[in-house]
């Protein structure tokens, strides 16, 4: 009776074991869920980041009326000196979209949206007669839409207006251009420029030797003193006058006959000669 007492303990005590390791595996497996479930949502949450392009603290909305016709809309047409809203414009894109948040500036409570998918577009339209007035397309959570319209105190808030959506779209377009560049790249086969069998390389180097250095130098085009070169042609100077340069032997009998004469002079002149001074004495 004891030992069945016993192996019923020990039994029973193996049971506890199992179940505390199922329960903390179980525990174990929901922690490695909350886990992955946080680093999705953060992932998520990372590609829905919003960058904010521009924020204005005063800007105006108009009640417009009704379009009659196709002509372009003018501000003039509006109650201009009684706006029907005041409060703060932000431009936000969130990866590829792009929307205009209209904001009370003091609560931050959001009045209304402006998705705005191109620009120039329907969505935001310039009028006609000022560069400080826009046809805002606002949309609600039901995919109503209504016009109204933007003002802005003065050209400069404007001004930057435009150029925080033209930037958004030529950034979107941009990435777009790159993105369609990478694929093809890597869609293309990667080309071979190695050498086939039996190719060579050929690479000719004109070079002349100076022997008095002991180097070389590339040798130099000779310029070309044609009619086909290009330049003037310099015709040869006349040749020079020819002067006769007589020989020595010719001088030298010249000389010796210019002294024949002298010393054949001495018997028809009173000079004696050595021959005759010599007997007399």
């Amino acid at each position: 009776m004891t030992e069945v007492l016993s192996l019923l303990q020990i039994d029973n005590l193996f049971s506890c074991g199992v179940y505390v390791y199922l329960i903390m595996l179980l525990n174990l497996f929901g922690v490695l869920c909350d886990v992955i479930a946080a680093l999705f949502k953060s992932t998520k949450m990372a590609d829905e980041y919003e960058r904010i392009g521009m924020v204005k603290q005063d800007v105006f909305i108009y009640q417009i009326p009704p379009r009659a016709s196709n002509r372009a809309v003018r501000a003039a047409d509006w109650d201009l000196p009684n706006p029907q809203w005041k409060g703060r414009l932000k431009v936000v894109a969130k990866g590829d979209n792009c929307f205009i948040k209209l904001e009370d500036k003091i609560t931050g409570e959001l009045f209304a949206l402006c998705p705005v998918d191109a620009f120039p577009g329907l969505a935001v339209e310039p009028v006609s007669d000022s560069s400080r007035y826009f046809v805002l397309r606002l949309v609600d959570s039901t995919s109503r839409h209504a016009f109204v319209g933007l003002g802005f105190e003065d050209r400069g808030d404007s001004f930057d207006f435009n150029v925080a959506l033209q930037d958004h779209f030529k950034c979107v377009k941009q990435e777009k251009k790159l993105a369609e560049e990478t694929h093809t790249h890597a869609a293309a086969p990667p080309k071979d420029y190695s050498l086939k069998e039996g190719q060579k390389i050929s690479i000719n180097i004109a070079r002349t030797a100076n022997v008095g250095a002991g180097a070389t130098t590339a040798a130099k085009p000779k310029p070309s003193t044609g009619p086909s070169a290009g330049g003037i042609v310099i015709p040869l100077p006349p040749p020079s006058a020819t002067v006769h340069i007589p020989s020595p032997q010719a001088s030298h009998a010249a000389v010796k006959d210019d002294w024949g004469d002298f010393m054949s002079g001495p018997s028809n002149s009173g000079v004696p000669s050595s021959s005759s001074s010599s007997s007399s004495s």
